[in-house]
């Protein structure tokens, strides 16, 4: 080899060997054939759905597992078909617990919203779906993530325009999910979007925070009078069946005094009548009959009793003065009479 001296430095110059050309060509062939092996397998995951575009054309759908594809020709875009997916409007979950919610002022635009009495709501809702179909999801709805947003938007703002305020803050939640709910899945099938909506579930409703010193004044207001309505409605519900009951006690007494004095004056008439019968047939019979009768009836009633005969004679001794003498009345202890 030849010497050369260059800054007073000896450098041996070298020439590198030739490579045939016929060589580089097989080993950029064999790298291209590894490179090409290599790309032809890919791996779906038991949640997706491979969809395969043979140069920007689908062809078809694979399942979870190993797979095959030409390579280069083919281009393999996995969906997740059987992972929920979910949409947050009016906040966003920045970690879990922490939120970035509408009152910042980036999301005030999607969830401020005309209610149907002309007041105004912030309303925030998660929407779950699923990609039903992952070729509509993919190839019919350009952009879909937004225009799934849009409808979201659209058909909350269309369901809360037909409620008062009233309804949306309080008693008309449920409703409002299952009326957005199945108004959303009805313009996703329309517009081919390839999503099934699994729910719809509204998080914080509010007034605006310039008017929620009013909104719960008059929350207050609508407490204190529907507090009021139930202690009237209780205490009529307590007085007036009471009222009602003893009325209608008085009136089935009334009735049972008016039926017991008919029957009874119904009774002494045809009592008055069988005995003036009887009277009239045998009046002797009869009269000694009804002294018999009051006799049995008075004697009865009478403490003490002293028979005596007219004919009797030396029967003081005999007599129980002293159980009588209470018997006697004050004006006639001195005079004469049997007893």
């Amino acid at each position: 080899m030849n010497k050369k001296k260059i800054f007073d430095i000896d450098v041996t110059d070298f020439r590198l060997p030739k490579i045939p050309g016929r060589t580089i060509l097989i080993g950029i062939l064999i790298l291209l054939a590894g490179i090409a092996l290599f790309s032809s397998f890919y791996q779906i995951d038991p949640e997706e759905v491979g969809v395969i575009l043979r140069f920007g054309k689908f062809v078809r759908k694979t399942e979870p597992g190993l797979h095959i594809k030409i390579p280069i020709a083919e281009v393999v875009l996995k969906v997740p078909v059987q992972r929920q997916l979910k949409q947050e409007f009016g906040f966003q979950t920045q970690m879990p617990g922490v939120r970035a919610r509408s009152a910042e002022g980036r999301f005030l635009d999607e969830s401020l919203m005309l209610t149907g009495d002309l007041n105004v709501a912030v309303v925030e809702w998660i929407v779950q779906y699923r990609v039903a179909d992952p070729y509509e999801y993919l190839f019919k709805v350009r952009e879909v993530t937004e225009t799934f947003r849009n409808i979201n938007e659209a058909v909350m703002r269309n369901v809360i325009g037909d409620r008062t305020v009233t309804e949306v803050l309080t008693v008309g939640r449920q409703g409002i999910e299952v009326d957005v709910q199945e108004k959303l899945q009805e313009l996703c099938k329309q517009y081919q979007t390839g999503i099934t909506i699994d729910q719809v579930v509204l998080q914080d409703v509010n007034p605006p925070d310039p008017v929620k010193p009013s909104w719960d004044e008059v929350n207050q207001a609508q407490q204190q009078r529907d507090r009021l309505i139930n202690e009237a409605r209780a205490e009529y519900n307590e007085v007036v069946p009471r009222a009602r009951g003893e009325a209608q006690q008085a009136v089935l007494q009334a009735e049972g005094y008016s039926v017991d004095r008919t029957n009874r004056a119904e009774g002494d008439a045809a009592r008055f009548k069988a005995l003036y019968e009887e009277y009239r047939r045998a009046p002797q019979v009869t009269r000694k009959r009804m002294y018999l009768e009051t006799m049995q009836k008075v004697i009865p009633q009478m403490g003490g009793k002293l028979i005596l005969d007219s004919a009797a004679e030396g029967i003081i001794p005999l007599l129980p003065f002293d159980t009588f003498k209470s018997l006697v009345p004050d004006g006639n202890r001195s005079g004469g009479g049997n007893q």
